[in-house]
């Protein structure tokens, strides 16, 4: 099962991915994270990535496509993957779908994480990470009054805000997102990839409703030609498919006839019409 996940900063792709990783076993692939280890390791990508991120330029497509086709040979990515954080854009869908094509590893699904732009601004402004173990946590799960410290690290450190979990720089995300990161929506719809789900829920509830889609046999070539073909603007209906549609007898009216026409039908008309006949005397009347 080799799966894409979409949706805007703070819609929850980390956590499902994390979920779907625990449920079928799948790795998640995250290009941060590949960048990250390939810098480390000092990989021919890696070199160049780190030449690019060094003088304050962005990764290219190239470099970064490179690196997801090398930890796509590995092993472990043999029965599927989570891939996250890519692609961002319609370039870079375009080019993933070459690069899965050419491997023989082409995508299955593409799932949509929808979830409303006022409650991502609530939940990423309330996001607190715990500065030793990086777990997160969110003010508006925890009870009123209760003192914001790790669970989980030993020596249960207070959560800190990052500089970029704020309002303002969570909205100039979002709007990246819909000018850049948003058209991949009808781009996978049209290829018959795209499922969609509603996850402003619970994590749980929302993971539920991932598991369902994914399970879900996936679509037919038909089908998903006809899925592109129905994104087509319609034809505009005649009036005899309205009456099949409505049940009710549309007149179509009829075009006035032209000059022409008119009096050719008086003429019709007048040469159908009786004339009296009226007898003259021949010769002069007597006096």
């Amino acid at each position: 099962m080799r799966i894409v996940l979409l949706g805007a900063p703070g819609s929850g792709k980390g956590t499902q991915a994390q979920r779907l990783v625990s449920r079928f076993g799948l790795p998640q692939i995250s290009t941060g994270d590949l960048l990250r280890a390939a810098v480390a390791k000092g990989t021919t990508y890696g070199v160049q990535a780190k030449a690019a991120m060094d003088a304050g330029q962005l990764v290219s497509d190239d470099i970064v496509l490179g690196i997801i086709r090398d930890r796509l040979a590995e092993p472990d990515v043999a029965r599927g993957y989570v891939l996250d954080g890519f692609p961002r854009n319609i370039a870079q869908a375009q080019a993933l779908t070459t690069m899965l094509g050419e491997i023989g590893q082409p995508l299955d699904a593409v799932v949509q994480l929808e979830v409303p732009y006022g409650e991502i601004v609530k939940r990423i402004a309330g996001r607190r990470t715990c500065p030793a173990c990086g777990a997160i946590y969110n003010i508006h799960d925890v009870p009123p009054g209760s003192v914001l410290r790790c669970t989980n690290s030993p020596d249960h450190p207070p959560l800190v805000q990052r500089p970029d979990d704020n309002e303002a720089t969570v909205r100039n995300r979002l709007e990246v997102y819909e000018q850049k990161t948003r058209p991949l929506i009808d781009h996978y719809a049209a290829q018959g990839l795209l499922r969609t789900i509603d996850a402003s829920a619970a994590p749980d509830i929302v993971t539920q409703r991932l598991i369902a889609v994914l399970l879900r046999p996936a679509p037919s070539k038909a089908a998903r030609r006809k899925a592109g073909a129905m994104r087509r603007p319609a034809a505009r209906k005649k009036p005899a498919a309205r009456k099949a549609r409505t049940g009710v007898k549309v007149k179509r009216a009829r075009p006035k006839p032209g000059k022409a026409k008119r009096r050719a039908t008086q003429r019709v008309a007048r040469s159908k019409t009786p004339r009296m006949k009226v007898k003259r005397s021949r010769g002069r009347a007597r006096r």
